[in-house]
């Protein structure tokens, strides 16, 4: 006596076998509204947030990834049918709000530092000594040329030191602080590394803070937020780190007769 069942798809029979039976169905042969494999899959861009798209965070050097990035991974099996795979639960790593903040610190803290360097050399507040006395300091040095090197490394610690506080153009203003910083260094070789005894332990400092900020980037919280080198940071970081090396070695060559 023959139980087999006639019916498409109908009830009775092994739920496996009716399992098979859809996923075999093709796309147009009978199931209209099934989608079909690529068109079920989710696209990595829609997982993305507004803002991802719009910077386009999804590269694959970019240091800042979205943070709505999702766990789940589309594979397809040798069958031809897909499923969705889920992975480890917990959120992906991305960028946050603590990192904005402490960086936005750390800009504030070093530019304004260099902001008050500069007009002291500049204009002499603060207690500075001016264009003419920072020119006799360095003529004292070894420098020559001192009255023109003054108002370079002046200009160049009020300018990095704006830029900063205002997180534009980071890398070249984070490259200002680390060339005038490997000068200072330089110089102080001699003494040793402590201040107490005449080290150069705050240049170190200062300069080793400016380098992080040159790799990392001036955070969320600033002007530069989603420009090129916002977004490239090691790239436009080692980019830096040579216009500093290049221009400290040029003072050293051109003022110091190295």
């Amino acid at each position: 006596m023959s139980i087999h069942d006639d019916r498409p798809g109908g009830a009775g029979g092994n739920p496996d076998d009716r399992n098979y039976g859809a996923h075999a169905q093709q796309p147009g042969a009978g199931s209209k509204g099934a989608p079909s494999a690529a068109q079920g899959a989710p696209s990595a861009r829609s997982t993305q947030s507004l803002s991802a798209q719009k910077y386009n965070y999804y590269d694959d050097d970019d240091g800042y990834s979205d943070g709505e990035a999702t766990s789940v991974v589309d594979r397809r099996s040798s069958a031809g049918d897909y499923y969705d795979e889920i992975g480890d639960p917990r959120k992906p790593f991305g960028w946050n709000a603590g990192a904005d903040l402490g960086l936005l610190i750390l800009r504030l803290a070093l530019g304004g530092i260099f902001l008050a360097h500069g007009a002291q050399k500049l204009f002499g507040i603060l207690g500075g000594p001016g264009p003419d006395g920072f020119a006799a300091a360095l003529g004292k040095m070894g420098f020559e040329n001192s009255a023109v090197l003054a108002l370079v490394t002046g200009g160049t610690e009020l300018g990095a030191g704006a830029l900063l506080v205002l997180g534009l153009f980071t890398p070249l203003a984070a490259a200002g602080i680390v060339g005038v910083m490997g000068n200072a260094i330089f110089l102080k070789l001699g003494a040793g590394f402590f201040a107490a005894s005449g080290g150069f332990e705050l240049e170190a400092t200062l300069g080793a803070l400016g380098l992080g900020l040159m790799f990392t980037g001036p955070g969320r919280v600033a002007l530069d937020y989603g420009r090129v080198w916002f977004r490239r940071p090691l790239a436009f970081g080692f980019i830096a780190l040579i216009i500093a090396v290049a221009a400290s070695a040029a003072v050293l060559i051109l003022f110091h007769g190295l």
